[in-house]
């Protein structure tokens, strides 16, 4: 995750104001509601991928010999276990950053109802510059971003944050038009979800993205239990802990509330991703789903000594008319993919839309 920062920032930042000063009268992408209505169960239902994607005729035939009793590839169901990232998987990465990164740009530089810091403010007006310029920042200044996610979000509830969540979910992406930010699921991966989850795999969300902005997001909209969204955790804290190790500590339901405590996120990318794995499933996934090096060590497990047949995927962002696809590192992860042994997604080549057919690089 600290690495995939770095990538996908686009000038679309300068743009930024308060929550109103969005337009979504012009967004015609597909609606939270109509994602919420995809129900793929049989290979016919498919509709938002090309009828020649190999990855859509590869996951039917893997789908059909999994849940055939007499197929040499059968799975047990209690063993159809699917694993997805989310950011640049089947959600919006690209416009300009991930979701979770673009909202605190907004909190720190622009939302009139927050005082940030002053620590903060400089870091991120000293960056700024250098994001813009697309000269790059260093490491440390790298390392820092990350540090920072959280902080401006300090004190807050759960519920508060998660309120802050849906709201900047309406306002709309930018490099792309007529998208809100909660409506920018890639539709054809949702179908994949729904075909799965219809056909007795348990598909769990395994993503470097914060715990309660990821539950939000997918909220109503993919059909995925809470339970199974595994994600970077935040740092909670009581209002009444002070430095009390909460293993000690005595909640008092009548004098203190759970808030987020800034410190940093526990980041769930890479190798951690197979930790994840093993604390909340508890069993190897047949299928994983990612699109960048975050995903690898998800990607790489499931295909390690796999009692079953198996699978991994990794989603290219090739497509620069209707997303912001950066050619020179779909072509480089493309390769890398091949040479791992994982299965590449071209969203230019096999997607039939991505967001609905309004929805282009603007």
């Amino acid at each position: 995750m600290k690495k995939k920062i770095l990538t996908g920032i686009l000038a679309g930042l300068l743009t930024f104001g308060s929550f109103t000063s969005f337009t979504t009268s012009e967004v015609q992408a597909a609606t939270r509601a109509e994602i919420a209505a995809i129900n793929v169960s049989t290979a016919a239902d498919f509709k938002y991928w090309n009828d020649n994607s190999p990855t859509k005729q590869k996951i039917i035939e893997f789908v059909e010999a999994a849940v055939n009793p007499y197929s040499p590839n059968y799975i047990p169901p209690e063993d159809r276990i699917a694993t997805f990232d989310m950011d640049g998987t089947f959600y919006c990465e690209t416009a300009p950053l991930y979701f979770q990164e673009t909202m605190f740009f907004y909190r720190v530089l622009e939302d009139p109802t927050y005082q940030a810091p002053k620590k903060i403010v400089k870091f991120a007006e000293k960056i700024k510059p250098k994001i813009f310029n697309k000269t790059g920042i260093t490491p440390a200044e790298n390392k820092i971003l990350f540090q920072q996610l959280t902080k401006a979000y300090a004190g807050m509830t759960p519920e508060e944050y998660r309120a802050y969540v849906r709201k900047f979910m309406e306002t709309n992406e930018n490099g792309l038009t007529n998208l809100k930010r909660g409506e920018a699921f890639y539709l054809p991966m949702v179908e994949i979800i729904s075909y799965l989850g219809n056909n007795g795999f348990a598909v769990y969300i395994d993503s470097a993205c914060g715990t309660d902005t990821t539950r939000e997001l997918v909220n109503g909209v993919i059909p995925i239990h809470p339970d199974r969204i595994i994600t970077s955790d935040f740092v909670y804290t009581s209002t009444k802990m002070g430095k009390e190790n909460p293993g000690n500590h005595f909640y008092d339901r009548h004098k203190e509330k759970i808030v987020i405590s800034g410190e940093e996120l526990i980041d769930n990318a890479k190798t951690r991703k197979i930790f994840s794995i093993l604390n909340h499933i508890g069993k190897k996934p047949v299928l994983a789903f990612g699109n960048s090096m975050g995903d690898s060590g998800m990607l790489e497990y499931t295909l390690q000594d796999n009692k079953y047949n198996c699978a991994a995927f990794m989603v290219i962002c090739d497509d620069v008319e209707r997303e912001l696809g950066n050619p020179e590192r779909a072509k480089k992860d493309k390769a890398f993919a091949e040479k791992r042994g994982w299965n590449t997604i071209s969203m230019r080549d096999e997607f039939k839309t991505i967001y609905g057919d309004n929805v282009k690089r603007g």
